[in-house]
């Protein structure tokens, strides 16, 4: 049969069942039969035979910048499909192409290319947009230029949807600063997710924004009012809120390896999206880069701006994934959660993040050690080690 693939003795995992030893029909992207043993014929197989290989859904990276030497702000074609090519290498079958403070007219260049971007088969699918800043906290821009950061604008952000061809699925924002409350009053009843980052927002703010809709909270711990017992701040808010996901990046530099467990026995892997904020130089060699007119010099002690400040990641999702699992020991099916099921909830993918008949075709085939072996985007094989 044309466009079809069966992948047959695989330990298939998804977030809500013991995973089981299985096989797969693929037809024209979708799943179209799952069993414990199917002798379909198809046009192309794989086998996991003696392998001990384990199929989950697609990481999908709410929160990344750039990757291999491009950026979502070069606005240009070819940096979109360089970054979606690069991802699959990682098992991401989907990601939110981030942009970052800058100029109006910068921010604008990046929308106006997203909303023409088109995939080719062989990359990530661009599940749309995140827009970080620039309606932020000076107090906690971190790498986010100061210089371009502004008041929340309703008419302004409206515009920006247009340009983007409606493709804005997120956006960070201090719910605290002038004007933040009731832009976040603006986007009830969007599919827009309202994330709470780079805020000096106090206790009383954060459950007022999550009043207003506030789900998920940016990066956690960094570039946010951090937690004191008597002022709880953003860190202590996000949390204690059953409403809000939070992102971690799990590198062990934006976080410490035992911050990272805290918010795991906090929230529990329901609580958690795993993120990489990466910027240009994932992938690359050491060395300096830049991002968004400032030069990041990267090392083995991660992306710094001249002043010391954090500027993303050059973080792999293969590589959250170990490290979540080695400090939480976490099951197979919470991997799952955290690296794909949570994000396509939030933004309300209703075929993506599990593997069922007539979801997409979208998986990562993992060894034992959590290695990609394979990526399957739409049913075809776009990355094999």
């Amino acid at each position: 049969m044309k466009g079809t693939l069966l992948i047959s003795n695989v330990t298939i995992v998804n977030h809500d069942k013991l995973p089981y030893k299985g096989d797969l029909l693929i037809n024209n992207g979708k799943i179209r039969k799952i069993s414990h043993a199917l002798s379909d014929r198809a046009e192309h197989y794989i086998d996991g035979k003696d392998k001990n290989w384990f199929l989950l859904p697609g990481y999908i990276d709410m929160h990344i910048h750039g990757s291999a030497g491009h950026d979502t702000m070069d606005a240009t074609p070819s940096a979109l499909h360089q970054i979606a090519r690069s991802l699959v290498k990682e098992g991401v079958t989907g990601f939110l192409a981030t942009t970052m403070t800058q100029s109006i007219e910068a921010i604008e260049s990046a929308l106006a290319n997203i909303a023409l971007f088109e995939n080719s088969e062989d990359e990530a699918c661009l599940l749309g947009v995140h827009v970080e800043g620039p309606y932020v906290s000076k107090k906690r821009a971190g790498a986010q230029p100061v210089e371009y950061i502004i008041l929340p604008s309703i008419e302004q952000f409206a515009a920006w949807q247009k340009i983007s061809n409606q493709r804005i699925k997120q956006i960070t924002i201090a719910p605290e600063v002038e004007g933040g409350f009731a832009f976040l009053e603006s986007l009830r009843g969007s599919q827009i997710i309202p994330s709470i980052g780079h805020s000096d927002a106090t206790i009383e703010d954060v459950e007022r924004a999550v009043e207003l809709g506030v789900s998920q909270a940016t990066h956690l711990y960094n570039q946010m009012r951090p937690f004191h017992h008597r002022n709880p701040g953003v860190v202590g808010g996000v949390l204690v809120e059953d409403a809000v996901k939070v992102e971690i990046i799990a590198d062990f530099v934006h976080s410490h390896p035992q911050a990272v467990k805290l918010a795991y026995r906090s929230k529990g892997a329901k609580g958690i999206i795993l993120i990489t904020d990466a910027m240009r130089a994932k992938g690359l060699q050491y060395g300096d880069f830049d991002l968004g007119g400032q030069t990041v010099h990267v090392s083995k002690a991660g992306a710094h701006l001249s002043n010391g400040a954090l500027a993303g990641s050059v973080l792999t999702m293969e590589q959250a994934v170990k490290n979540m699992k080695a400090i939480t020991n976490c099951s197979w099916q919470e991997i799952v959660a955290m690296s794909s099921t949570n994000a396509a909830e939030q933004l309300k993918l209703t075929t993506k993040g599990r593997i069922m008949e007539g979801f997409d075709a979208d998986f990562v085939l993992l060894d034992e050690k959590l290695n990609v072996q394979k990526t399957i985007c739409q049913g075809k094989v776009v990355f094999e080690k």
